[in-house]
């Protein structure tokens, strides 16, 4: 494989002919580079008006590799050509290397420039590349390529530095100006003045360098189609976007280059590029596929328009208890939420898993704004937030089977997009059932990202090693025991007359997620509605969570050995009735016998209007479980559960005689369902009123809660 390096351009606030003198004491050899043992000048060619000098040398260089490897390879030194051009006219010097030593196993190109700097002609810019193909080598090439990275990369920081040196030895000994260089005089001919080409490329933060009137931060890596002359400037890096070592500079230069090559449209900030590189450990492969993929979502759902187009609901202003809340000690942005005091059920139920996605979505993109921001108070690079959750409050009802799917469904879109903005996450007055939640969810979160969480239980945050170790004492929320008042809203419990049906919901066109938790689903006198569910592991457990928001229902759960066949299409039809549409598929066939050709689980469930029902059952056996739901009539229907024909064509005549429900079904694994089964039994507290009627048999277990 083969490995390369791209350097961000170096600006030397020195004229270039000073930075030659410097860049001539280097030879034959430095001391500043214990591995540089030694160079010889092989050939020297200069132009007749001496503008142009090409020198051409043979470098030995020690290699700091093990004693063994040396012996294998036969070598104690390493030989490297090096051809220099010096332009004076033009003041450029281009420097090609390549390997003398295997150069049939082993290929070394570098190349490096120093120009004028197209902005000051007092300055001078340096660029360096490089690449490395390791074909072959004894057996070592992992060992060989990693050892001669390292190198690489060491030998790389000391450049500037080196450069530096000799600058301050020259002024040291009274030179601090060397003239430039001008054509000879000749007879008839008057002296002619060089002007330094201007041929300018753009590099990000050369005015805030130059003391002139700086850009706003926040806009310096926002980019439009670029072209690949557009350069990072070092010192620009630095200030931005962090210490960086050699080989990440290079992955982000390089990645960077190839989207302004490659990728239509619109460029992404620098600070953002730099996050998926780091979310992949800067494997430049693995990074430019998670980012392009981040940019096509985008894209196609218009994310960066989000900010300025889209007016948050009215009930989520007044029930969303979180918010941007001053900053940490580090002058991060801090996000406060109280989870415990929030109603996701009622939020889910109300406004819809779309709209919780984009307020989480409207979170990330304000906690981007808000590092430019920072960042420009605050004068260093700030690419991440702190997230306060108090989970004060926390309890069963938070972990509500739909409501923890649409927290999963949630922060799979946050994870894919907004990699590496999470400094810390605190998390507070953590409850006895978190870890229940915890299980949930942190599978879905990246392992770098669950490093960064920190838990306290009960008041423990309070106090040295707590929160104080992170926000200032002032900022503290009165909420939790400090003096500053927080701006969010208290939250409470969503009146379910805001509640929407499952039809309201489907019908909105959704463009994050392609599908909703619920479904709907009508219930007809004489036709109820039937899932099936292929259960292949006994202990598996079969979990619901449904809404009756029209008529009363019985719940029912059979079980076969059998798989059900569904019956043909519009049998009505073959018997010369004109079909509706309006009946379920039935599964149970007609001519099965209960306790026969199948059994039922549990004592069947009768479920008023208005009420909402979750509950569980671990399976006994491996087979076809079928949950049923029929219409509920009075006086009680016969006990046989199959349909009768004329009860089917009463429900195709009578629209009364039909009940509607809302409902979400999942079946969890054996090795899950204890985490996730406490959040189905659950539920008695105030806040959600519910209260519980549970079954249970001898051949299973089933719990199901149910709330008016």
């Amino acid at each position: 494989m083969v490995q390369e390096y791209q350097s961000p351009v170096r600006v030397y606030k020195h004229p270039f002919e000073l930075i030659m003198a410097a860049y001539m004491r280097r030879f034959p050899k430095c001391p500043l580079i214990p591995v540089f043992v030694d160079s010889e000048v092989i050939s020297e060619n200069q132009s007749t008006d001496g503008s142009t000098l090409v020198t051409e040398r043979r470098c030995v260089i020690d290699l700091d590799a093990p004693r063994l490897l040396k012996r294998i390879a036969g070598v104690d030194y390493l030989y490297f050509i090096q051809k220099n051009t010096l332009n004076r006219r033009d003041r450029t010097l281009h420097i090609e290397v390549h390997n003398e030593t295997f150069s049939s196993r082993v290929i070394v190109r570098e190349c490096c420039n120093y120009t004028v700097h197209p902005e000051d002609e007092e300055w001078t810019c340096f660029e360096q590349t490089a690449s490395l193909d390791i074909k072959s080598f004894f057996g070592f090439e992992s060992t060989a390529e990693k050892i001669a990275m390292k190198q690489y990369a060491s030998s790389i920081k000391k450049g500037k530095e080196i450069i530096e040196y000799y600058l301050r030895e020259l002024e040291e000994e009274g030179v601090t100006y060397i003239p430039r260089w001008t054509p000879p005089v000749t007879s008839g001919t008057s002296k002619l003045k060089f002007m330094p080409p201007t041929a300018p490329r753009a590099i990000p933060g050369k005015a805030a360098k130059s003391g002139l009137a700086s850009k706003d931060p926040a806009s310096l890596p926002e980019m439009v189609v670029g072209s690949p002359d557009d350069k990072l400037d070092a010192d620009y890096i630095r200030r931005y976007l962090g210490d960086l070592t050699p080989l990440q500079e290079s992955c982000l230069i390089r990645l960077r280059q190839w989207l302004q090559e490659n990728h239509k449209g619109k460029i992404p900030k620098d600070q953002h590029v730099l996050r998926f590189l780091r979310a992949r450990d800067f494997n430049l492969d693995k990074a430019r596929e998670f980012l392009c993929q981040s940019l096509t979502w985008r894209k196609q759902h218009q994310v960066d328009f989000l900010l300025d187009t889209w007016e948050r609901p009215q009930l989520l202003k007044d029930y969303h208890t979180g918010g941007w809340h001053h900053h940490d000690r580090d002058g991060r942005p801090l996000y406060v939420l109280r989870i415990g005091q929030m109603d996701t059920k009622g939020l889910v139920r109300a406004l819809g898993e779309e709209v919780l996605l984009r307020q989480v979505l409207l979170i990330n993109e304000e906690g981007l704004r808000r590092c430019q921001e920072n960042t420009k108070v605050f004068g260093r690079p700030i690419s991440c937030w702190t997230c306060v959750v108090d989970l004060e409050g926390l309890n069963m009802r938070h972990l509500w089977r739909p409501g923890v799917k649409a927290l999963l469904r949630i922060i799979e879109v946050v994870e894919a997009n907004y990699p590496e903005t999470l400094d810390r996450l605190l998390i507070l007055r953590a409850p006895r059932v978190f870890p229940v939640l915890w299980t949930l969810v942190s599978p879905l979160i990246d392992e770098n990202t669950r490093k960064k969480f920190l838990v306290y239980a009960g008041n423990n945050y309070q106090g040295p090693g707590g929160l104080v170790d992170y926000i200032d004492k002032e900022i503290i929320p009165d909420f939790l025991g400090g003096g500053c008042m927080c701006d969010i809203p208290d939250g409470g419990m969503v009146p379910k007359s805001l509640y929407r049906t499952a039809e309201e919901l489907e019908s909105e066109e959704n463009h994050l997620l392609t599908d909703s938790i619920y479904k709907s689903a009508s219930i007809f006198k004489g036709a109820p509605y039937e899932i099936l569910m292929e259960i292949t592991e006994a202990s598996s457990v079969i979990t619901w969570d449904f809404d009756v928001s029209k008529g009363d229902v019985i719940f029912s759960i059979y079980h076969s050995k059998r798989a059900p066949q569904p019956p043909k299409k519009d049998t009505l039809g073959a018997h010369g009735i004109t079909s509706l549409g309006l009946v379920n598929t039935q599964l149970i066939d007609r001519n099965w016998l209960l306790g026969k050709d199948y059994s039922m689980m549990e004592k069947a469930l009768t479920c008023r209007e208005g009420e909402s029902v979750q509950g569980s059952h671990i399976t006994r056996w491996p087979g076809f479980y079928i949950l049923q739901w029929r219409f509920h009539s009075y006086p009680a229907c016969s006990t046989s559960s199959l349909p009768r024909v004329d009860d089917v064509l009463a429900s195709l005549q009578v629209s009364t005689h039909k009940c509607k429900i809302m409902y979400y079904t999942e079946v969890l694994a054996s090795h899950d369902f204890r985490g996730s089964m406490t959040s189905l039994e659950s539920s008695h507290s105030g806040f959600s009123q519910l209260s519980a009627a549970t079954t249970s048999s001898g051949q299973s277990h089933t719990s199901s809660t149910v709330s008016r």
